[in-house]
């Protein structure tokens, strides 16, 4: 197993272990306070628990080297597994908003705070070393289904919070519906994290181009080779935690196929220092050459400013 896989797995073994620990206090304190609020934070948990298994899962597959059916490698995995997640959360946001608004009309309070107040200060600091972690191997790694259990450990920091805010003001300051009111507004930011998290993993999955900046920059290291007479028909992509690129280069039409097979690695080479683990495919087209067909002939390199 690489770095980044086994980086990847011990983030996704930390995050279950921490919402099993979670689900344990909360399921407690949900049957203790009856409040919605914790229960919709126990419900999240569970599915933190769920979606974090599922990222193990996601994470282990795309580790998987490149086999015969699958030569562009395991790494779509991931985005799976994110899009699991979101539809986790999202079930998860639209059964609390559910309950919080069958607990408004019957007018149900918490039966006591302590309990829920100080589960959600074990589940905060909990959740802020977890999301340490994650964040140090989201930054070696770049792996999306980490990325994706990262904003929705995020998200349990506010949910905590709010947590102890609508039983301190339920039970302390004695104003009814705080709970409820909470309740709604976990599940408002649940769907909105659900919204956001899916972005990423259907971008993945539609194989969308590399952001302006990034092209940007991989354009800049292929114009240093002074070779090059031009570009066109650059394709990118990101699978998992791999990047893929392919693109057409126009040579001198008198270079042999030897010599241009030179060049081909040396910008290979020159583009795999600045872009590590990157996939390159290079096609290269004697200069002058025109498709009519082609759509993407426009040379990338004389249009860069």
């Amino acid at each position: 197993m690489n770095s980044s896989a086994a980086l990847n797995r011990s983030a996704a073994l930390a995050s279950i272990t921490v919402a099993v620990l979670l689900v344990g206090l909360k399921v407690w304190a949900a049957w203790t306070t009856g409040s919605t609020a914790m229960l919709g934070s126990l419900a999240d948990t569970v599915l933190d628990l769920v979606a974090s298994v599922a990222t193990l899962a996601g994470v282990w597959v795309a580790a998987q080297p490149d086999d015969a059916n699958h030569r562009f490698g395991h790494g779509k995995a991931e985005a799976l597994a994110a899009m699991f997640q979101v539809v986790l959360i999202s079930i998860s946001a639209l059964s609390l908003a559910a309950r919080a608004i069958g607990q408004w009309v019957a007018g149900a309070r918490p039966q006591e705070a302590e309990g829920g107040i100080a589960v959600s200060v074990i589940a905060i600091a909990a959740t802020l070393s977890l999301l340490a972690w994650q964040r140090r191997v989201i930054r070696q790694t770049g792996s999306l289904a980490i990325s994706t259990d990262h904003v929705h450990y995020q998200s349990d920091l506010f949910l905590n919070l709010a947590v102890i805010a609508a039983l301190a003001i339920d039970q302390y300051a004695g104003i009814a519906g705080a709970d409820p009111f909470f309740g709604m507004a976990i599940a408002l930011w649940l769907g909105w994290g659900a919204w956001g998290a899916s972005q990423a993993a259907v971008d993945q999955l539609m194989d969308k181009e590399w952001p302006d900046e990034k092209k940007a920059r991989f354009l800049e290291v292929v114009a240093r080779h002074p070779e090059l007479r031009g570009l066109h028909d650059l394709r990118t992509r990101t699978s998992g935690d791999r990047d893929f690129v392919q693109f057409h280069v126009a040579v001198d039409p008198a270079m042999s196929v030897r010599d241009a097979h030179d060049v081909m690695d040396e910008i290979e080479a020159k583009l795999l220092a600045e872009f590590p683990g990157v996939e390159i495919l290079i096609h290269p087209d004697p200069e002058g050459h025109v498709d009519p067909t082609d759509l993407s002939s426009e040379d990338l390199l004389a249009s860069r400013p």
